[in-house]
Formats: C-alpha cells, structure tokens, sequence
C-alpha cells in the first residue's frame, strides 16, 4: 500500500485512466471512496502525491494496468528502509512559516472539526491558546487570516495530517459505538 493512500489515489484518478477498483485496490481504499474522490466528494483539499515520482509506481506498470481493467498495479520494490528522521519532543516551525499557522489552525478548524486542539497543537507546533483565539475570531490578525492546508504551506507533511485525521476518526466511531450501545442498553 502507498505511503498517503487517499493523496496518491487522488493523483491516479486525476492523472490516469485506470479504473476506480485498480486504484482501490493499490491504495487500500473502498471503490465507492475512490467514485468521491473523482467526483470531489471525498479527500477535498487533499493533494494528489505522483507515485512515480515517490518511487511506488512505474510508468510501465501504469501503462500495463491501463490496458486490462483486470490487471492490478504492484508497488516497486525499494532496496533502502523507511526510516523516520524526526524525533520526539516539540515541532519546530522555521520563522518563515510562523506566519502561516493561523492561515493553518483556520484550514483544519473549518474542514477536519473532529481534530482535537491537541492534535493540531502537535501537527503545527503552535499553542491551545492561538488555536482558541482563531477559534473564537478574537485572534490580533483575524481579518487577514484564510484558511490554507498546513500541508501546501509545508507546516506538516501529508502522511502527519492523514494520521492525525485517522486518529480523530477511529475516536469518533469509538465513541458513536459506546453511545449508540449506551442507548440501546439503558431503553
């Protein structure tokens, strides 16, 4: 499976014509998530990662693959390891980019709401209370603020927000589950 599943689906269906099962099937994805993603329903504001350039993907295996809807697209075999290069303890945000993160804090607030403000504290390097004042509009800048993805301003990788967003994800059915239990047990 791709290293950003729903990024590298996006950039098959934006830049290939395989069908929506083969790209599902290399990206690990329902077929009806990759039909959203091609009608901008699902992945919105996500952008699309070349896997050809990441080193997943050939254009030769692209090629194969366009020709037979049956074919199924095997990723590229790496001889050197992933490693993780960064470390534990806070993000550092170069000056340059500082800037940007209530631009950042803004994105996700409006288009992932399901993140806590621990998460975005951890993925931009910045402080509950600047998330709270872009929150609550009371921020000294609020008038020049507009949301952009942390992602395009390189505050954080994609791989990071996709965790970030699983995580918050995996919590809500977690919670949805208990609570719809809860009910069910104490009608």
């Amino acid at each position: 499976m791709p290293l950003m599943p729903k990024a590298t689906a996006v950039w098959l269906v934006e830049n290939t014509t395989l069908t929506f099962d083969q790209i599902a099937d290399f990206c690990g994805l329902h077929p009806l998530e990759v039909q959203g993603i091609a009608d901008d329903e699902v992945a919105v504001g996500i952008i699309g990662s070349d896997p050809i350039s990441n080193g997943q993907l050939t254009r030769d295996e692209i090629a194969r693959c366009e020709a037979g809807d049956m074919e199924r697209l095997k990723l590229v075999k790496s001889e050197t390891p992933l490693t993780s290069t960064r470390g534990t303890g806070p993000r550092y945000t170069p000056v340059s980019k500082r800037q940007d993160r209530p631009n950042a804090i803004s994105w996700l607030i409006k288009y992932h709401p399901e993140l806590k403000d621990s998460q975005i504290s951890k993925l931009l390097g910045t402080t509950k209370g600047t998330i709270d004042s872009v929150r609550d509009r009371t921020h000294w800048n609020i008038i020049n603020i507009k949301p952009t993805d942390p992602v395009l301003l390189g505050i954080c990788k994609q791989t990071e927000l996709e965790t970030e967003i699983g995580k918050a994800a995996a919590a809500k059915r977690k919670l949805d589950t208990s609570l719809s239990s809860a009910k069910q047990g104490g009608g």
